[in-house]
C-alpha cells in the first residue's frame, strides 16, 4: 500500500497536500488514498464540484462511481474550491492509476489553516487502515 508521507490524511480515506500560498491563503490539493481507490475498484465516473463552491470539513464534496459502487468523498478541511481536475472528465481511471498524482480531485483555499493540525500523519493513517 502506497501512503506518501508528504501529505495529511483523514479516517474517511481522503488526503490533503499543501500546494501553495497566495494572498487568499493556503491552497491544498485533495484526493483519495491508494487504500480507498483499491477498495472502490475501477473508477468510471467522477462528479466534481464547481470552482468557487465552499465546503465545511466533513461535507460531501465529490461523488465517485466505480464498477463496484458509488462513493462520496468528503472535504477533509473547510474552504473554497479554486481548481478542479478536469482530466478526470475524460480519464476517471486516473484515480486508480495515480491517486496521489494525476488522480487528485480539487484544490481548496483553506478557511482555517489550523485544521491541518488535526489530520493524520501517514504513519497514523497506515496504523488506522491496517487495524481495520
Amino acid at each position: 500500500m502506497n501512503i506518501p508521507s508528504d501529505r495529511k490524511y483523514v479516517t474517511s480515506h481522503e488526503w490533503v497536500q499543501v500546494v501553495g500560498e497566495s494572498s487568499e491563503g493556503s491552497h491544498v490539493r485533495v484526493g483519495i488514498s491508494d487504500f480507498a481507490q483499491d477498495a472502490l475498484g475501477d473508477v468510471v465516473y467522477v462528479d466534481l464540484p464547481d470552482v468557487d463552491a465552499s465546503f465545511g470539513a466533513t461535507d460531501q464534496m465529490v461523488e465517485v462511481e466505480s464498477t463496484k459502487s458509488v462513493a462520496d468523498v468528503y472535504a477533509p478541511v473547510s474552504g473554497t474550491v479554486v481548481a478542479v481536475n478536469q482530466h478526470l472528465d475524460d480519464s476517471p481511471e486516473l484515480v486508480n492509476s495515480d491517486p496521489y498524482g494525476t488522480g487528485w480531485f480539487v484544490e481548496i483555499t483553506l478557511d482555517e489553516p489550523s485544521e491541518l493540525d488535526s489530520l493524520l500523519s501517514a504513519a497514523q493513517y497506515i496504523a488506522q487502515v491496517t487495524e481495520d
